[in-house]
């Protein structure tokens, strides 16, 4: 009997994805773990993996499907020495909600040539195999003008990484980039996906401009944090921080690991100091439930890392428990995970507050968007040299940054914000603290 793959629950959150793309082909033999589509969800865009053998026999919703309900059957899979023919009269789902409308109305609008041809240019190339990349590398490949069919790649069963497709050679554009660079000016003035009647209301035609559909993440992004700020009183509380002993410690502490090939960053310091703040504070390590407050006895700190599309805050959990250069594996690891949308829904939904680091742009002060449910969010500066009045009253220079706390108001009052606040200052500038 043949086999329902259906869409899955990749986040706790998740009702809904687009099948963005498909790395199997009817006909195609799939084992236990190997990918099968590409799925964005309202979190990121993830793999999905195989868990049956089989053949896939039919392939019931289209790649580039939006609205897909979880628990959709998307395709068919027949296990050995079972007839496909059987598989393929296999009755369809209910139906998706599918691109049917932008579907048709590419037809219709066939003016770019070379998109159309990308368009039946795809299914040739499949014929021969699928391209194995990961999201990062398909999505710097479109950004360079690169041919996935002319790279080789160097991860496991041949799979295309991001390393990969920096080393290529942009020689080969793919059609996509040719049709964006030839008609600029028709380009820059049609859209190419139907519009909703809010944004054409909106549109300037004396101003060249293009239309792009937003992506499931940028809809959650847009959602979650109006949200926030409609439901959250934010209150802010600011400091002024000396980093000098943390930058020192810092230097003292990545020439022991050096030779275990681990690099502490002040970041990974400022999560510990925020996460061992938060314990000493625990008025501020709480979720506002309505009729209740839910309060965290440990400290599992979001860290915002910038990927592209979007954002997303991995969880560094018990953080007040680990040990700089253990945080400093898990941040690096998170990091490199959450840009190739390798993340699991566990370690990215949750955690009991937030840290936000744009010192690294050269940003030195702003104020971060509580991250539902959370009622906590530290929005960290640059560190400056600046004249500073150290603590024998004498002038000198000293290594300042602005640390901005967000609380949820309705949860977290002004005055335990200020204690958290301070609390997290002596830890950074008494960094030895944190290791005692």
């Amino acid at each position: 009997m043949p086999i329902e793959i259906k869409m899955p629950a990749l986040s706790p959150t998740m009702e809904e994805g687009k099948l963005a793309k498909w790395l199997v082909k009817e006909g195609d033999t799939v084992s236990s773990g190997d990918i099968m589509a590409e799925i964005e969800t309202d979190k990121a865009t993830m793999e999905f993996e195989a868990v049956d053998e089989g053949t896939v026999g039919k392939i019931l919703v289209a790649e580039g499907s939006e609205g897909v309900k979880v628990g959709t059957v998307i395709a068919m899979l027949a296990v050995e020495d079972e007839d496909i023919s059987s598989v393929e009269s296999a009755p369809a789902p209910s139906a998706p909600k599918q691109e049917a409308p932008k579907a048709a109305e590419e037809a219709k609008t066939a003016a770019p040539a070379p998109a159309a041809a990308k368009a039946s240019a795809a299914p040739a190339a499949s014929k021969e195999g699928r391209v194995l990349a990961s999201p990062l590398a398909r999505r710097l490949a479109d950004a360079k003008g690169i041919d996935l069919d002319a790279v080789s790649g160097s991860g496991p069963k041949g799979r295309i990484v991001k390393a990969d497709v920096e080393a290529a050679q942009a020689g080969a554009s793919k059609p996509k980039a040719a049709a964006a660079a030839a008609p600029a000016g028709e380009a820059a003035t049609a859209p190419t996906v139907e519009m909703a009647d809010e944004t054409r209301a909106l549109l300037d035609a004396r101003v060249p401009h293009s239309v792009e559909k937003l992506s499931s993440m940028r809809k959650t992004i847009a959602r979650r944090l109006t949200q926030s700020k409609q439901e959250a009183p934010h209150i802010y509380l600011s400091v002024e921080i000396v980093l000098d002993k943390l930058i020192a410690l810092r230097g003292e502490i990545n020439e022991m690991l050096g030779k275990r090939g681990i690099k502490v960053s002040v970041n990974d310091m400022l999560v510990k100091a925020l996460a061992m703040a938060l314990v000493e504070v625990p008025e501020c390590n709480v979720t506002f439930a309505g009729n209740e407050l839910i309060k965290y006895g440990r400290a599992d700190i979001s860290v915002a890392v910038s990927i592209p599309g979007g954002l997303i805050t991995p969880i560094v959990p018990d953080a007040n428990g680990k040990t700089f250069s253990q945080i400093a594996q898990a941040t690096k690891d998170l990091g490199a995970r959450a840009k190739e949308g390798k993340l699991k829904p566990e370690e990215f939904t949750g955690g009991t507050a937030s840290i936000s680091n744009m010192g690294m742009m050269g940003i030195t002060q702003f104020s971060a968007v509580i991250n539902p449910p959370q009622s906590t969010i530290l929005a960290i500066g640059a560190g400056e040299k600046r004249p500073w009045v150290m603590a024998d009253g004498s002038l000198g220079v000293a290594t300042v940054m602005n640390a901005t706390g967000s609380f949820d108001h309705r949860a977290v009052d002004g005055a335990d914000g200020a204690r958290l606040m301070a609390a997290f200052k002596a830890y950074v500038e008494n960094p030895l603290s944190m290791v005692a």
